[in-house]
């Protein structure tokens, strides 16, 4: 009986340090944490929340949109997609220099309908967060009517 609760203990603590494992390497993901960097800044944009949103901007962008009014405007007038999507959902990635940047595709559904392909470059921080350093869009041939 003493073997047993011996092989159970060891069984158990080997599966929770390789869950615990599992979790590290998931966290590790870049293509992942730009996804969810992403998504809560187009989660600001429908909530009207610039603080928040301008806060995933990186460095290089704020410097071009010194205040979150100007950046929120900017947003507003010329990526309206992204500030207002009917549904996303992301598409390709690519991981660049062991993370250090990531281009992230984002497939976007305007509220009229019209769908986008949205590029998104998102460089990776001194303190290991990612920050979108900017968006490309591009109208897809499909809602061109081509």
């Amino acid at each position: 009986m003493g073997r047993l609760r011996v092989w159970a203990a060891v069984f158990l603590a080997a599966l929770m340090m390789a869950l615990g494992l599992a979790g590290r390497v998931a966290a590790a993901d870049p293509a992942a944490d730009a996804q969810a960097v992403i998504a809560q800044q187009i989660q600001a944009f429908l909530n009207d929340d610039a603080d928040k949103a301008y806060g995933f901007a990186s460095p290089a962008i704020r410097s071009l949109f010194p205040d979150k009014d100007r950046f929120f405007a900017m947003v507003r007038k010329s990526y309206q997609p992204v500030y207002r999507p009917g549904n996303f959902a992301f598409g390709r990635s690519r991981v660049v220099g062991d993370g250090a940047a990531v281009f992230q595709e984002v497939l976007i559904q305007g509220a009229d309908g019209v769908d986008w392909s949205a590029v998104y470059e998102m460089l990776r921080q001194p303190d290991g967060a990612y920050k979108i350093n900017g968006v490309q869009m591009f109208k897809n041939r499909t809602s061109q009517g081509i």
